[in-house]
């Protein structure tokens, strides 16, 4: 899959939280990831960040589970689960 553009900011979205409504939330595999920081640039909400040399998380109250960052990790070290009410 080609990336034909990339947000370099996200807009206002962490100026608002998430609420109840999202049904997927990301799960990082620190052990699979490479550090590639895919999913840190292509988040278009900006809450996925830097841990470690190879470990990510995302902030949970910004997060909409789009999915994009376990869609374009090349490493596949990301997953969606359901969110747990």
């Amino acid at each position: 899959m080609r990336l034909l553009g990339v947000v370099t900011r996200p807009g206002t979205s962490r100026q608002n939280k998430t609420g109840s409504w999202r049904v997927m939330r990301p799960v990082f595999d620190h052990d699979k990831c490479t550090g590639c920081t895919t999913c840190e640039t292509i988040c278009p909400e900006g809450c996925v960040y830097h841990t470690g040399k190879t470990e990510y998380d995302s902030d949970l109250d910004y997060c909409k589970g789009c999915g994009l960052c376990a869609e374009m990790c090349p490493a596949d070290a990301i997953t969606m689960k359901e969110e747990i009410k």
